[in-house]
């Protein structure tokens, strides 16, 4: 239960449930790059053949993110009592706008979940186009294209993967100090690989609405 109560045990389940999101972030990723060869409504269609499996990877990761969201904001608040210089920064990494601005980019994100739950997972918003393919399944890559083909959602995706960037750019490299595997030497090492992952997101996910948006990618 000190995981609960104290900081340092919050800060891990922080750490923790961040990293996992990560990997959750990567096979998405994978998943979603698919519409660039063709294989989209097939990828959806496997998904979807697994219900009971789907619903607990939601079930999960919904804990997930509230846990990482609750514990943030605790971790926060407590933060700025004890020191005004605001988010939960270990000392031993240099402030930088991204680590500064965790809390506000962990809410901005936050609120393009919801976003993207209703567009693309509930489909209930005015854009969605609902169809299904010559093998009768249902049209993934006509309803993303058609989406992004709106300018304006176009710009709400890359903004929001430009603030997954900047979450992710400090939040990879701030797992490894939370547990305690950082020092001088290894501290840059992993700033690299966090910065490089962040890029990997940023570039790949925004590609999709980018190459709709343009005409690169269309029906």
């Amino acid at each position: 239960m000190q995981l609960l109560t104290s900081s340092v045990g919050r800060k891990i389940l922080m750490a923790i449930t961040g990293q996992l999101m990560v990997l959750f972030v990567i096979v998405h990723l994978l998943g979603n790059s698919t519409i660039f060869i063709g294989w989209v409504n097939a990828y959806a269609e496997h998904l979807h053949a697994m219900p009971p499996v789907v619903w607990i990877f939601r079930i999960v990761m919904l804990a997930l993110v509230g846990i990482h969201i609750l514990f943030g904001i605790q971790l926060t608040l407590e933060n700025s009592a004890a020191n005004p210089q605001g988010y939960a920064v270990n000392n031993k990494l240099k402030a930088t706008f991204a680590s500064e601005n965790m809390i506000w980019t962990g809410l901005l994100l936050l609120a393009f979940i919801v976003y993207h739950v209703l567009h693309f997972t509930a489909r209930v918003t005015p854009d969605i186009v609902k169809g299904v393919d010559a093998l009768g399944r249902f049209d993934v890559f006509t309803m993303v294209v058609s989406s992004f083909q709106h300018g304006i959602i176009a710009v709400i995706y890359v903004a929001a993967m430009v603030t997954l960037f900047l979450h992710l750019s400090h939040g990879i490299q701030s797992f490894f100090q939370t547990m305690g595997w950082n020092n001088a030497k290894s501290l840059p090492v992993f700033s690299k690989i966090a910065m490089v992952l962040a890029v990997i997101f940023l570039l790949g996910y925004s590609s999709i609405p980018l190459f709709i948006v343009t005409g690169i990618l269309n029906k």
